[in-house]
């Protein structure tokens, strides 16, 4: 039985019920509506990551209700990052989605997208195409206790891109098919706000740690998506791997048993083996990219949270990073974090994102550095 399929209106931050469809959908609570794309290049030099969103519930710092479109773009190249970021008032035409220079054109619903940004400091214009079908992830809905955490529902696809980047002292970099891949995912996600409901997260109880895997990989003739999030105690609330092929059935890949190997004295991963009942899966690390830099997402940063212009109403900001900065990084590892990767299973070399998250402590760890999940 094949996993479910998001169908064209899914492309589009639309909320689904009996109201108009500027209202946000739920009992509230801090609520986002977002797509991000990762474009990376096979040599681990470059990652662009281009995100859009719409947002509903308490601003920054505020218990106040905010509505309000968010964007960014990061480009990643060796150890800089250059970010430019903008927030702009929640119009009511949900299909057009631009904030500021940054801007998402559905050409063909699922199949093909154009992704734009058009600013002095950053800017790229980029067809992402689809190789494979969208496939829906499992329903997160994490309890702890008897509450309520994050809930999130997404679909994830991988694909093709082309196009041009330019930086603002005149690099050009060329996007070419069958050198480059493209990952996407469409989230939809809310977030309790302290002391707003009985049962639900608040101040003084949070989560005693977990480790985090997310891995999108695409091979010529396949697409694997997947998904693990275990508690301190080894339970797990989300469990699935998926294989996916253009017009095949879709596979599921059983319970996934994931070693990583992590750089010396840190949780930076270098490697991991993914164990599945259709074999394993090596990755290699190429480059990562913190979202804590650059995006302003997924807490509060020093810089602003999802804003342009601190805060301001149709404000940009723009940004130059420096990943040997301790400043910088300190953060993203209190964080979930996305690397470029190449991945090696049957023979096959595939590439895409190995997404990755330790907190807590560890389910086994040593002198090694590993860590299994």
């Amino acid at each position: 039985m094949p996993a479910p399929r998001p169908v064209p209106p899914d492309e589009h931050p639309i909320p689904r019920s009996a109201r108009p469809a500027h209202h946000p959908v739920g009992p509230g609570g801090d609520a986002h509506d977002r797509s991000t794309f990762h474009f990376l290049d096979h040599e681990g030099r470059t990652l662009l990551v281009a995100g859009l969103g719409v947002h509903h519930g308490p601003g920054p710092g505020s218990a106040d209700a905010d509505a309000y479109a968010y964007a960014h773009a990061t480009l990643t190249r060796g150890t800089g990052v250059l970010a430019v970021r903008a927030r702009d008032t929640l119009g009511e035409d949900r299909t057009r989605q631009q904030v500021g220079p940054l801007r998402f054109d559905v050409l063909e619903p699922l199949h093909r997208l154009r992704l734009t940004c058009d600013d002095e400091f950053l800017s790229y214009d980029l067809q992402w195409e689809a190789a494979f079908p969208a496939v829906e992830e499992p329903h997160h809905t994490p309890f702890r206790d008897g509450r309520l955490f994050p809930q999130a529902r997404r679909f994830v696809q991988a694909g093709t891109c082309h196009g041009v980047v330019r930086t603002g002292d005149g690099e050009e970099i060329r996007v070419e098919r069958g050198r480059w891949t493209a990952t996407r995912d469409r989230s939809r996600d809310a977030h309790p706000v302290p002391r707003q409901a009985p049962g639900q997260a608040g101040e003084g109880h949070r989560p005693r740690g977990f480790p985090w895997l997310w891995m999108a990989i695409r091979f010529d003739d396949r697409f694997v998506a997947l998904t693990a999030q275990q508690d301190a105690d080894g339970y797990r609330s989300l469990d699935e791997a998926l294989h996916i092929t253009e017009r095949g059935p879709d596979r599921r890949l059983g319970r996934a048993r994931v070693d990583v190997a992590y750089r010396e004295g840190t949780r930076a991963p270098v490697s991991a083996v993914v164990h599945l009942d259709g074999g394993r899966i090596e990755a290699e690390v190429l480059l990562s990219g913190p979202p804590t830099v650059g995006t302003g997402r997924p807490r509060p940063a020093r810089d602003g949270r999802h804003t342009g212009g601190q805060g301001r109403r149709g404000g940009v900001d723009r940004h130059a990073y420096d990943l040997t900065d301790p400043s910088v990084t300190a953060p993203a590892a209190y964080e979930v974090t996305g690397h470029t990767a190449r991945f090696a299973w049957d023979g096959r070399v595939g590439y895409g994102i190995f997404e990755h998250g330790g907190f807590g402590r560890p389910t086994s760890s040593g002198s090694t550095g590993q860590e299994a999940l």
